[in-house]
């Protein structure tokens, strides 16, 4: 059975009407994500039902090296160290070797399968130690993303006097054309902000060698397709290019055929699917009955770390909002935080400083979140593979995971 409200006035609930998430009670829906609005046909309550759960058979890959037999610098090789890392996943196993041997590379792999490190460990080997400046462009499609391989470049480059400009939106700008400006050996951004720079004529991409197209799929799907064609047709023929993607599109095989020269594929991918993660719906009369309903839910003791989904900006900042004042730790990333907000606020929600992060679908894709005890739909997905990649942040890596959509009671008739 679907979990089912008892209660009519959960602790700290209020009557009255409530604005929360979008208005997607049945029909069609409007979804303001990543991807901007786009309408979104009617998903099947049973489509979000999946009660007979097996449990991921976690596949223990078996490397062919470690970090140590790569050739990789003394410098970079203590840097892994630091990092604990001493054997690599699958993507890393196989990909860096190539990249090293100069060859283009198509990477699929899933989101969590280490695919940031096996880029830029052998791109920092690459460019250590010279005056390779605006060597490196990669791409992300969000904002998060970059910051992550940000992140992940200044780590693994620690002590080497290798820099970075990270140039995405909601961050000023003019910071980004100054820290161009000081001539970094990797740039790293989102299309629309690297196309604004452009257009500015304060970055410049002949000199770029190596190219990394990170979440390709993503970055096609948020209709990115013309400002990436634009960007790349600005760098050297020949560079090396490390394209990585969850799926193999037309599109996207098009891309690869303009992009890649004679790549070489590495397919760690495992099919992103939903079949292990506890699945269920819950019926709600209205919108003040789906928030009661959810308030009462979070109480339970085993919603450890909780990432809820709702349609838009406004709403899930509101819902955030609200319960924070019904004694919930919580924090809300959406498109209206300035980047150093959603930064905090993606930090606190992964050091477990709270325990629920309420999200427009900017946090379904893209984001390497671990051991989130479950995901609830507030508000529908536009589209079952939204959802698929909603509910995919939870039941990671063998763990059990469980998923609660939201559905108007009307729609749940005769479901099975």
């Amino acid at each position: 059975m679907p979990y089912q409200n008892r209660s009519t006035a959960p602790r700290g609930a209020r009557p009255g009407h409530r604005s929360f998430g979008g208005n997607n009670q049945g029909g069609q829906r409007r979804s303001s994500g990543g991807g901007g609005n786009r309408r979104g046909a009617y998903i099947h309550p049973s489509k979000f039902i999946n009660k007979a759960v097996t449990k991921a058979e976690e596949v223990i890959y078996e490397s062919k090296h470690e970090f140590m037999d790569f050739a990789f610098s003394p410098d970079l090789q203590h840097n892994i160290v630091e990092k604990g890392y001493k054997i690599p996943s699958a993507i890393q196993d196989q990909a860096i070797p190539l990249i090293l041997d100069g060859r283009d590379v198509i990477g699929l792999a899933n989101t969590g399968t280490g695919k940031t490190a096996a880029f830029i460990l052998p791109i920092i080997e690459k460019i250590r130690g010279g005056q390779m400046f605006n060597s490196v462009l990669i791409m992300a499609p969000t904002r998060e993303l970059a910051v992550q391989i940000d992140e992940q470049f200044r780590e693994f480059s620690r002590g080497m006097r290798l820099f970075s400009a990270l140039c995405v939106g909601g961050m000023n700008i003019e910071r980004q054309i100054r820290d161009l400006r000081r001539r970094p050996h990797v740039i790293i951004g989102t299309p629309g902000r690297l196309k604004d720079l452009m257009k500015r004529r304060e970055l410049k991409l002949d000199t770029v060698e190596y190219l990394v197209l990170d979440e390709a799929d993503r970055m096609l799907d948020m209709g990115f397709i013309n400002d990436i064609r634009e960007i790349v047709d600005q760098t050297s023929r020949d560079r090396q290019t490390l394209f990585f993607s969850a799926t193999i599109t037309p599109t996207i095989q098009s891309l690869v055929n303009t992009f890649l020269r004679d790549p070489v594929e590495v397919s760690v991918r495992t099919s992103e699917t939903a079949e292990h993660v506890e699945q269920d719906i819950i019926e709600a009369r209205d919108k003040d009955h789906k928030l009661d309903t959810l308030v009462q839910m979070l109480g339970g003791e085993d919603f450890d770390k909780v990432l809820v989904f709702g349609e838009t900006k406004f709403g899930v900042q509101r819902l955030s909002d609200h319960l924070e004042q019904n004694g919930f730790s919580s924090v809300a990333i959406h498109g209206n935080k300035s980047q150093s907000q959603r930064q905090r606020a993606l930090k606190s929600f992964k050091e477990n400083k709270v325990n629920i992060m309420v999200a427009t679908d900017v946090a379904a894709r893209g984001l390497d979140i671990p051991n989130v005890s479950h995901v609830i739909n507030f508000d529908q997905p536009a589209t079952y593979e939204d959802y698929v990649h909603r509910i995919g942040r939870t039941g990671r890596g063998g763990a059990s995971g469980k998923a609660f959509t939201f559905v108007p009671m009307q729609n749940t008739q005769n479901r099975r």
